[in-house]
């Protein structure tokens, strides 16, 4: 049963292709490059990697605008490279997921292609279409400010097709069963190849109903019931992560009831609410957030993250929240994007301060849900806010000193390395940080290796602790007779707290500190008394001195006193 819910308590690891490593000195990264870079992704001690797009595609949209489902874009290697790379992962006990991007083809994928041509073409209503510009085609854009229209004139079809992202890649009328059938064999073909499941782009749009007429898109939930029934039959532990920025109120519409839709869903929810607790030291509107999203099934499971490959949508937020962070992370016109997010990474939107990137980095951890680290975070990577849009955050991972950060060794990489200012690559990369026992990597490293040792995260109930002091936030999960306990501060000012050794009568003597020799034991009142530093966080076990004398690795006399100066 564990290992059918292998998500439950893995590390997953976002990465593109195409900007993670070159093999072959062309400037683009490929699946040689990447198999090459394995060995340092199990010694990070990611469980899962998940891949943006590599299939064949124009490159307008960073491979979002598939032109071939079953294959590999030439720049990135061939079908038998993927097979290696997959066969690599397995030998490593990673697991590997991709992108199903399947709400929108290309313009130039041979499906549209045909579409177009003619209205009697069998791939007609495989796209969504329209006589003439339908009266709503300026509402509903997903890149405001960017995007004009949600409908494009095609002069070949005489018609307008509907795209609900950019205007090269229509959407796909995903009501049709055809359609439908043909995503069921685009996910078997993969599975067939080794993948371990998909993070399925867009779900809200997947399923919703579209055309001219549709004034209110209605979703059609029973779809992802299709998608889960057809990777069971396939491979029973396949997983879909959906990416879905929904309400909480439609949470459970996405993983169904008895957990028969999606395993996974990326609580955008928390995220939001997460930047504004670091924002504004107030843990308060987070706690509402993480009790809005506590229920899903029991075997459904929530994807945590910081940064993605996306801007950070704040469009959850009230306005006065949303002013805040952006005030906090992204003060300039030039770091916001579609007027509701911000798009640079994370260490520089946290000033490059470690302690607080430290402290990001264990609330994801500890947070319910499994962790999903975006490539070159580990360590400490920044952005380059003179490309466009989201490319900012989309450079070449830095891998040396080398030239062009030992990414590739062509005068012409596929986008700038990052090579001036302090997130240069001379300053960070993995090499300097590998030799460097304190270094953002080697700390990142053994967090993710605690996170895997405290199963309680992904497996167990949880509750916040309320204290008077809003910085503060605690969240305890119990799991088989076992519990732990997590403390943030999420102000820059220390903290001193206390509070009580337990819930419902019970009594926690000890709290043993997993992250360093800092136990907490419990005064005469049974209250736990703690100092927290400024941005500071602490990782409990609870247990008593019969747990401490089970385990070799704590030494018993300094336990004995614990909380106490030496």
């Amino acid at each position: 049963m564990i290992d059918d819910l292998w998500y439950k308590n893995g590390v997953f690891y976002c990465l593109s292709v195409g900007t993670y490593m070159d093999a072959n000195g062309d400037g683009i990264g490929d699946f040689k490059g990447l198999l090459r870079r394995l060995d340092y992704l199990q010694g990070l001690g990611v469980t899962t990697i998940w891949l943006m797009p590599f299939q064949p595609s124009p490159g307008k949209d960073d491979g979002y605008d598939i032109s071939d489902y079953y294959g590999v874009d030439p720049r990135y290697g061939t079908l038998g490279d993927f097979v290696e790379f997959a066969h690599g992962c397995r030998q490593r006990g990673i697991r590997v997921i991709i992108d199903l991007v399947v709400n929108h083809t290309s313009d130039a994928h041979a499906w549209f292609r045909d579409a177009r041509s003619s209205k009697d073409s069998p791939h007609r209503n495989w796209y969504v279409w329209a006589d003439k510009k339908p009266a709503n085609a300026d509402k509903g854009m997903v890149f405001p400010g960017v995007q004009k229209s949600t409908w494009t004139r095609d002069k070949e079809a005489n018609a307008w097709y509907f795209p609900r992202f950019y205007d090269f890649q229509p959407d796909l009328n995903t009501s049709n069963p055809r359609v439908q059938a043909e995503i069921l064999k685009i996910m078997g073909f993969w599975i067939q190849l080794g993948v371990s499941g998909f993070r399925m782009d867009a779900v809200p749009f997947v399923i919703s109903t579209k055309g001219a007429k549709v004034r209110k898109p209605v979703e059609q939930y029973d779809m992802l019931r299709s998608f889960r029934e057809f990777l069971q039959w396939r491979q029973g532990n396949a997983i879909i992560l959906a990416e879905a920025n929904v309400l909480p109120e439609t949470d459970m519409e996405y993983f169904g009831d008895d957990g028969d839709r999606m395993q996974m869903m990326f609580n955008f929810h928390v995220n939001q609410h997460l930047f504004y607790a670091m924002a504004s030291a107030d843990s308060r509107p987070l706690a509402k957030a993480l009790k809005a999203t506590k229920p899903r099934p029991a075997t459904a499971q929530w994807g945590l993250f910081l940064r993605n490959h996306d801007e950070l949508d704040l469009g959850r937020l009230t306005k006065a929240q949303r002013d805040v962070v952006f005030k906090s992370f992204g003060p300039d016109k030039n770091m916001q994007l579609y007027g509701r997010g911000i798009r640079r990474r994370l260490a520089p939107m946290l000033g490059g301060d470690r302690r607080r990137l430290e402290l990001a980095y264990s609330l994801m951890c500890t947070l319910p849900g499994t962790p999903v680290i975006r490539y070159g975070d580990e360590i400490g990577m920044g952005d380059n806010l003179d490309l466009p849009e989201r490319n900012c955050a989309r450079t070449p991972m830095q891998w040396s000193t080398e030239p062009h950060a030992g990414f590739t060794e062509s005068d012409r990489p596929c986008a700038p390395v990052i090579d001036r200012g302090p997130y240069g690559f001379e300053h960070v990369n993995v090499a300097k940080q590998r030799r460097d026992p304190n270094s953002m990597l080697n700390w990142t490293e053994r967090i993710i290796r605690m996170r895997k040792e405290v199963p309680e995260i992904g497996w167990g109930d949880f509750n916040v602790i309320t204290l008077r002091d809003p910085a503060i936030l605690i969240v305890r999960y119990d799991w088989r007779n076992n519990s732990v306990l997590f403390v943030h501060n999420l102000d820059e000012k220390p903290r001193e707290l206390a509070f009580a050794s337990g819930i419902g009568g019970e009594t926690w003597k000890l709290l043993v500190n997993l992250l360093t020799e800092d136990h907490s034991r419990a005064d005469a009142r049974g209250r736990h008394n703690l100092m927290l530093e400024g941005y500071g966080y602490r990782w409990y076990r609870v247990g008593g001195l019969d747990y401490l004398l089970k385990r070799s690795d704590i030494d018993t006399d300094a336990a004995g006193n614990a909380g106490h100066p030496a």
